[in-house]
């Protein structure tokens, strides 16, 4: 669930408590020419200041910090409707923990045990307004939200039978370049299916459309 492409400079904020890593972070992203690294801050107090003084573009967040840990944070932001993107910086291995900070709104998650390159397209793909989450934590997340939400009204009747189609390839985990390989259509033509999707809907991006679509599948089943 993942597209990058952003032609400007990609304004960041960093808000990890370890000093070593968050260090070799600035480092690190710092390299990047896309990249400007406008703060960085080591507990989650700091990082919603930092956040409203230097307006970043993207959030790199650390989930378990002193003075509010980025579940505070990320709970905050969305409250505040904040225009930054998160992407969630995490040695966490709970599925819980990865659902929970995308109820909460974070746009991307990064293991620490991943390579530098994930965090780079993650943060690209995240300013870029689209959603970064590898496959199988999409899938799991996905699976595990359209099962929080299956006792309710999550119709997709309005859909035309083009659009249920691109629904279900949605949950799927499918692309559009792929959806469009599959039925045999152009790209453009199922970007113009999902904004009518979400329309009719109520969904914001594709995650949020493939747990209504596989939880009303998998009741239909």
């Amino acid at each position: 669930m993942a597209a990058e492409s952003v032609n400007r400079t990609i304004r960041i904020v960093i808000a990890d408590d370890h000093l070593v890593l968050r260090e070799s972070l600035v480092s690190l992203l710092k390299q990047q020419p896309d990249f400007e690294v406008v703060g960085a801050v080591g507990s989650g107090s700091e990082a919603l200041r930092m956040v409203q003084m230097r307006e970043p573009d993207v959030l790199v967040l650390d989930l378990f910090m002193p003075g509010g840990g980025g579940f505070d944070v990320l709970r905050t932001l969305d409250r505040n409707r904040a225009r930054v993107a998160s992407v969630v910086l995490t040695g966490s291995e709970s599925q819980g923990d990865y659902v929970q900070t995308v109820r909460l709104g974070a746009r991307g998650l990064v293991l620490k045990s991943d390579g530098p390159e994930k965090l780079y397209s993650a943060i690209r793909t995240v300013a870029n307004g689209e959603l970064a989450f590898s496959d199988d934590i999409a899938r799991d997340v996905v699976k595990a939200m359209a099962g929080d939400v299956r006792g309710e009204h999550t119709s997709l009747e309005r859909l035309s039978e083009r659009e249920r189609q691109i629904a279900a390839l949605v949950a799927r985990g499918l692309k559009n370049k792929d959806i469009a390989r599959e039925l045999q259509i152009s790209e453009n033509t199922v970007k113009r299916h999902l904004q009518s999707i979400f329309s009719k809907t109520g969904t914001h991006d594709r995650l949020e459309l493939a747990v209504i679509a596989l939880s009303e599948f998998s009741r239909a089943a």
